[in-house]
């Protein structure tokens, strides 16, 4: 049986309207063959976690331009509480080396900063869903 594609959410949470990097992310996904669903920009943290749980997403990617990345702990927080702890989170953007720390202890598997190469973001976004379907996989 072959494994079904990973499937991610493309976002931004907070007050940025920066989205310009979130969609060229979308449309990378996209036409790596994943099944990505993007939304606009200044997304509540509770509706990401609704749309997560909704669509079964392996993978949520958070852009951050200002600051935003701050508040990602909180919608690490919420994910585990809805019971999604296994969702895979990364974040890109403009991310201070001290904050990057944070959001890794937060729960955020990978951070992507300016200049990734976008086959980077792919191959890590396939191992991340690659992961979670083992994960759910042992747990069936």
């Amino acid at each position: 049986m072959r494994e079904r594609p990973p499937k991610v959410i493309v976002t931004k949470i907070g007050f940025d309207g920066h989205d310009r990097g979130s969609r060229v992310i979308a449309a990378t996904l996209r036409d790596a063959g994943m099944e990505v669903i993007y939304t606009p920009p200044w997304q509540e943290i509770p509706t990401v976690v609704k749309l997560a749980t909704e669509e079964d997403a392996d993978v949520i990617g958070l852009s951050s331009l200002a600051t935003d990345h701050l508040i990602v702990p909180r919608l690490m927080d919420a994910l585990r509480a809805a019971g999604l702890g296994d969702v895979k989170v990364i974040v890109g953007g403009i991310v201070p080396a001290k904050d990057e720390q944070m959001l890794l202890e937060a729960g955020v598997s990978r951070v992507f900063h300016p200049g990734t190469a976008l086959d980077d973001v792919v191959t890590s976004v396939r191992e991340l869903a690659r992961s979670r379907h083992a994960r759910l996989g042992a747990a069936a």
